[in-house]
This record gives structure tokens, sequence and C-alpha cells, in this order.
């Protein structure tokens, strides 16, 4: 009998308050990538009529938690993934449903080696914030860490 498991953007949205306030939809969630997507909803617009700066930055990061946990799953037991510090720029005005794009900046391999050698490996998560027209409005970098002591 097949074991009926929640997909990850269930497990985030179960878990993490801001995915369900903002309605991210996980389109694609695999340990190469994510791609994490926000409906377009007035009450989180700027003054522009856009998504706001502060919901475009928690729809990067959730994208780029979505690829942390794909890509390190298997680590939970001994390590905690934390968000170290990010970087956000804004480039083109966002303008209805948005879509973010996350893909790890090292391989997962180089990471967890470092891990098993006894360190807190830290990585960065590439993020690119796209329009439906696929216009690239904003770019993030968040650099992870594998704490260990799961």
């Amino acid at each position: 009998m097949a074991e009926n498991r929640p997909s990850l953007g269930e497990m985030m949205a179960a878990t993490v308050p801001m995915v369900r306030t903002l309605g991210l939809e996980f389109l694609e969630t695999t340990a190469e990538r994510a791609v994490v997507a926000m409906p377009d909803q007035s009450a989180y617009h700027n003054h522009l009529g856009g998504p706001h700066a502060g919901a475009m930055f928690t729809l990067a990061e959730s994208a780029s938690g979505a690829i942390v946990l794909a890509a390190f799953g298997d680590q939970l037991s001994r390590a905690v993934p934390l968000a170290v510090r990010a970087e956000i720029g804004y480039r083109k005005l966002a303008m209805g449903r948005v879509t973010a794009t996350a893909e790890l900046g090292r391989p997962a391999a180089e990471v967890v080696a470092e891990l098993d050698a006894g360190k807190r490996p830290e990585f960065p998560v590439e993020v690119a914030i796209r329009r439906e027209d696929g216009t690239v409005t904003g770019e993030m970098t968040i650099v992870w860490t594998l704490r260990p002591g799961g």
C-alpha cells in the first residue's frame, strides 16, 4: 500500500505561517531547483499596485528554504538548516503574479562533505523573481548553514 506523504510545499504551508498568509504555491521542489509562486493579492500591494517588497522577500526566502529542504532533508537528524544572511536587489517593477526560482550555489555533496568533516558549512542559494512575462524583477542571494546537532 502506497504511503500518502505530504509534499514539501504542503509541509512548508503547515509549518511556516507566512507561507499560508501569502498563499504561496510550490510549483517545483527538487534538490536542483525550487519554483514558488505568489498570487496577485491587493492586501499585499505596495504604493504602485504591485507586490510589496516584504512579500517578495518572503517569496524568495521561501523558495530558498524549499530547495534547502529538498537537497538536505536527509541530513535533518544531525543538522538544522538556518538562513544566515540575505541580500536582495529589486530590478524592475513587479506586477501581478510573481514566481521565485531558487538554485543551490554549491554542489550539495560538497556541503555534506563539510558537515561530515565536523564543520558548519555555509552555502548560497540564488533566487530570481519573475513576472508572468518572464522578466526578472528581483534577485536574491540567501546564505544558509547546516548547524550540526539536529
